[in-house]
């Protein structure tokens, strides 16, 4: 048994009591008034009252006999009036009682329900979980396939040098014209100005 429910029937005994007490005292004057009724109405007291209390005394002079053995020993009725007082006494007991046992019936199902309730919330705080759990997992998946497909380190660095080259490239100035261009420029040109000396 779980330290929680342990604790919790060890707590509930007490309230029980406390609880049959209350009810008790509450249900009294209850069972006074249908005590009085059977008292008054004779189809109350012939029909309700009587046959409890007349079996009550039988079973219970029967037990007694038997305990101190004697056997076989006729059990006289009760006297109507007797009768009527014990079966008024009955009848307000078994009100308390009925009345008591209901609230304690009462009690016990909200107490199953409320446990009913909070363990679905439980359930449905773990399905939550799982489905977060569920999202987190293929979000890693996605992530790692991501991480698979970039390229090495390496690979990256290289490219960034050769970037660096081509911006290296793009920076430098023109290179100077080559010696032989500039020679052939002045062989044209002195051939020009010999031409109109001979004209």
């Amino acid at each position: 048994m779980p330290l929680a429910t342990a604790k919790m029937v060890v707590g509930a005994f007490p309230m029980a009591k406390l609880l049959y007490l209350g009810v008790r005292q509450v249900s009294k004057p209850l069972a006074n008034r249908i005590k009085e009724a059977a008292r008054r109405s004779e189809f109350f007291k012939t029909y309700i009252c009587l046959p409890p209390a007349q079996l009550y005394h039988w079973v219970e002079m029967r037990t007694k006999m038997r305990i101190m053995g004697f056997r076989g020993t006729v059990i006289k009725p009760l006297n109507e009036e007797a009768a009527a007082e014990l079966g008024a006494e009955l009848l307000g007991e078994a009100t308390v009682f009925i009345v008591g046992g209901g609230c304690l019936v009462l009690e016990y199902w909200r107490h199953q329900a409320h446990q009913r309730h909070k363990e679905e919330e439980q359930s449905a705080a773990w399905d939550a979980l799982r489905d977060e759990v569920g999202r987190v997992a293929l979000a890693l998946e996605a992530l790692q396939a991501q991480v698979q497909a970039a390229p090495p380190p390496g690979a990256l660095e290289e490219l960034q040098a050769q970037m660096q080259e081509v911006r290296a490239q793009l920076r430098a100035p023109d290179p100077p014209p080559a010696p032989q261009a500039a020679s052939t420029s002045q062989e044209v040109s002195s051939s020009e100005e010999k031409e109109p000396a001979e004209a």
